[in-house]
């Protein structure tokens, strides 16, 4: 550790790499509303902030535990399909607010993919964010749409159908959900979430 009269310790969150505060303070004197996505195991969050002089104000905010409680979505809330459909929820209450455009803020993110996807769904609903086409990866509109779950549940069912049972026993047993079917359990809450909005 440094020592000595002119060493200065950095703040807590910079030294643990969750907060770059260089990057925050251009965020900030854009005077853009920030896009704030955050993802844990479980649960996507999608919040639009407004930074004013003593805060952030919450303007718009959409947790993934939504999406099963009132949209129809009995799969995972923690997988890359639900975070698009977060991002999707945000965005069209964004617009029902008259909210038009946004810059991301998306902080020091692990949860690579899922993020992305959240962003392509604000980005869907029409809302103007700045980005570059090589931000979002070639596969991750399939991921969106949930053919990779599908295309593992075909071939483990064809090929081991006891680690078929044992793998999506949560979406046959617990959830009553075909995962040979999520893109079409993805497109009806869409559906849902556009009439509900």
């Amino acid at each position: 550790m440094g020592r000595g009269p002119r060493y200065r310790s950095s703040f807590r969150r910079r030294h643990d790499g969750k907060t770059d505060y260089h990057k925050r303070l251009k965020l900030l004197k854009s005077r853009k509303l920030r896009v704030v996505i955050r993802a844990s195991n479980e649960h996507m969050r999608v919040q639009i902030i407004q930074s004013i002089l003593g805060g952030d104000k919450v303007l718009i905010s959409a947790f993934s535990k939504e999406l099963s409680s009132k949209y129809g979505w009995n799969a995972n809330t923690g997988n890359v399909p639900a975070a698009y459909l977060t991002g999707y929820l945000a965005g069209l209450r964004a617009k029902t607010k008259n909210i038009q455009e946004g810059i991301f803020d998306l902080g020091v993110f692990y949860h690579r993919n899922r993020v992305l996807a959240a962003c392509k769904g604000i980005i869907d609903t029409g809302i103007e964010i700045p980005y570059r086409e090589e931000f979002f990866p070639e596969s991750l509109e399939k991921r969106i749409k949930g053919y990779h779950i599908e295309d593992y549940a075909k071939t483990l069912k064809s090929n081991e159908p006891e680690m078929y049972e044992k793998l999506f026993s949560g979406y046959l047993n617990e959830k009553k959900i075909s995962p040979l079917k999520i893109s079409q359990l993805i497109s009806d809450s869409i559906k849902k979430i556009e009439n509900k909005t």
